[in-house]
């Protein structure tokens, strides 16, 4: 009976240990559809847990086909030492991130090293109304310092700065082109970021100040027309918000509440 069961532990043992070695990049796609529910997949899974690459998707349509979100195919490598509790994974994709970027800690705190992300052009659109109806496009590039995260009851908290770029935004509903670059900057606290927006460039002008909470913005800032496009910019400017006078000058008021 003893020898019995020592040759089915054997057995099992041998299983689970040959499932973790040969863990399907597939299963990964998988948990990760899960945990997102559905609103991001990993498509064309390669490899396994440990040594895989796949191309970052949004949700299937009605023929099962993954749109990729961001371009290229992202390779990672997770160290065996993550099943004892020290994480270390590094996470490569030369066409979409400027160097590659390391994963390091327990199962619950986490540091990622510096890098920028290359957003595709029609991202601006996704963020939303009034972005999505004014048809912008441009370089968008989201880069970060040395960030902290950790696991806080069910929540991730981070502690860093991560900071939007947007080079060269143009719009189909007006022919100057382009109309500017801006920079958008979050200075995370736990589950909370300061937001500051500037513009580096161009004759649309757009700034302000607020606070992401909870997945939710606070945000209060102005537009307005550099000297000379007042007039060619007065249209678009009318759809960004409401006009204000600040100081003699006529602004665009920009709130999110």
């Amino acid at each position: 009976m003893r020898r019995a069961f020592a040759w089915l532990l054997a057995i099992v043992v041998t299983a689970v240990l040959t499932v973790l070695v040969f863990f399907p990049a597939a299963w990964v796609a998988a948990l990760v559809e899960r945990q997102t529910a559905g609103r991001i997949t990993l498509g064309d899974p390669q490899g396994t847990l440990w040594r895989g690459s796949a191309f970052v998707g949004g949700a299937a349509g009605r023929n099962d086909a993954v749109t990729p979100l961001l371009p290229g195919r992202f390779t990672w490598k997770l160290s065996p030492l993550s099943l004892l509790g020290s994480v270390r994974m590094e996470l490569s994709n030369p066409q979409a991130l400027t160097q590659p970027v390391q994963f390091t800690g327990s199962w619950r705190q986490w540091q990622l090293s510096p890098a920028a992300l290359m957003l595709p052009a029609d991202g601006l659109s996704g963020l939303g109304a009034p972005l999505n109806t004014l048809g912008l496009a441009g370089r968008l590039q989201l880069s970060w310092t040395s960030l902290q995260l950790a696991l806080v009851e069910r929540n991730v908290a981070i502690e860093g700065v991560t900071t939007l770029q947007m080079q060269d935004v143009s719009s189909r509903l007006t022919p100057i082109r382009p109309l500017g670059s801006y920079q958008l900057a979050l200075d995370w606290r736990g589950q909370q970021a300061g937001v500051n927006l500037s513009t580096t460039k161009g004759p649309l002008l757009l700034s302000g100040t607020g606070q992401l909470q909870g997945g939710r913005l606070q945000f209060s800032g102005q537009a307005e027309a550099a000297t000379g496009y007042q007039d060619t910019l007065g249209n678009l400017l009318n759809l960004l918000g409401q006009r204000r006078m600040v100081g003699g000058k006529n602004i665009i008021a920009l709130e999110f509440r």
